[in-house]
Formats: structure tokens, C-alpha cells, sequence
């Protein structure tokens, strides 16, 4: 393994452990645990270069982290934990760049515009295709309430789960061709429970 990504890895693990809120069900430890095995997962199928994997799985490391000191606006925070951690290791400052560019790439809504970005955003989103989709959705439910102060009725937040996932749109060929179906199967579940 890269010298960069085992101590990326390390690093959060322990900086995840010790700084995220119990609070946090959705934006915890697993989902960084889940995004990098997507990242990888869609970035093999990518034909991606070492550099360039190394890259995205960095920043699918870091791209939550900022959870730690911000709900609103974590992305910026999740930067400045990237940055000054991949500069304390003396990384090349054009593969730090494209690191902070994946993490800013991952804002709601997202408009990634390099192949990685488009990578980390669809492994972001792989959430949408899981066959335990409702668990997340019930997460991210409880998270906006804490955090964010937003209450729902079932009917409004099935509402509001049916708006974001038909909006959505995964970016890479994988995600079009093999997430998108697996996606809809749980929009057609979420359709359903409106009847």
C-alpha cells in the first residue's frame, strides 16, 4: 500500500474515533468505511491510473471528516483537515490540489467535472443503492434533526428522500450503467410506500 494512503488511513480512523458525535448515525466512521470501498469499486472500473487512485482514495478518507467541526458547511472543514494533514507529510502540492477539488466536488448538489470527482461523488451516493437503503434514510432523518433543527412528517421526508433520489444522477459509466438500476429498485420501494 502507498506510504500516503496507509497513514491517510490511520490517521482518520483515529481522528474519526476520537472527534465525530455519537449523533452523527448517517456521517459516522462506516460511511467513510463505505466510500472508500466504493471509491475503489468504481475506480477500477475507471481504468484509473496509481496516481490518480491514490488520489480519490485519499480523498474519500477525508471527505466527511469536517463532520467533525461543522454540520453546515463540513466539506470546507473537511479541506483544511486534508490540507494541513497531507502537507504535514510534504505530498506533492498538485495531488493535495486535486484531493481539496474531489472533497468540494462532493457538495450537495454536486457538479464534479474530472473522472475522480465524479468517482468520489458517485461512491457518496452508493448509499442510494444498498438493499438496507432505509436504515441510511432513517440515519440521515435523526442527523437532520439534531443538526439541523428539521423535523418531518413520514409522508414529507419520503417526499423529500423521492425528490433527492430521482434528482440524483450518478456521474461515471459504473454508475450509469450498473448503480442507476440498483438505485431505482429503492426509488420504486420509496414510490410504493406512497400508496
Amino acid at each position: 500500500m502507498n506510504l500516503i494512503l496507509r497513514e491517510t488511513e490511520k490517521y482518520i480512523r483515529s481522528f474519526l474515533k476520537d472527534n465525530l458525535s455519537e449523533k452523527l448515525l448517517f456521517h459516522n466512521i462506516s460511511h467513510t468505511y463505505e466510500v472508500v470501498e466504493a471509491v475503489k469499486e468504481i475506480g477500477t472500473t475507471c481504468n484509473l491510473s496509481l496516481k490518480e487512485m491514490i488520489i480519490v482514495e485519499v480523498a474519500a478518507w477525508f471527505h466527511d471528516c469536517g463532520y467533525a467541526h461543522a454540520y453546515h458547511g463540513h466539506e470546507e472543514e473537511s479541506k483544511k483537515i486534508a490540507k494541513a494533514f497531507l502537507e504535514s507529510l510534504k505530498w506533492d502540492s498538485a495531488n493535495i490540489t486535486a484531493v481539496l477539488k474531489c472533497i468540494d466536488a462532493t457538495k450537495f448538489p454536486q457538479y464534479p467535472d474530472s473522472l475522480i470527482d465524479k468517482i468520489l461523488c458517485d461512491a457518496d451516493m452508493y448509499h442510494f443503492t444498498r438493499a438496507s437503503y432505509l436504515k441510511y434514510e432513517k440515519a440521515l432523518r435523526f442527523e437532520f434533526e439534531v443538526f439541523l433543527g428539521l423535523t418531518f412528517t413520514d409522508e414529507q421526508w419520503n417526499n423529500e428522500n423521492i425528490c433527492v433520489m430521482d434528482g440524483h444522477t450518478y456521474q461515471t459509466e459504473y454508475g450509469k450503467q450498473v448503480l442507476t438500476k440498483f438505485k431505482d429498485i429503492n426509488l420504486q420501494l420509496l414510490i410504493n410506500k406512497q400508496v
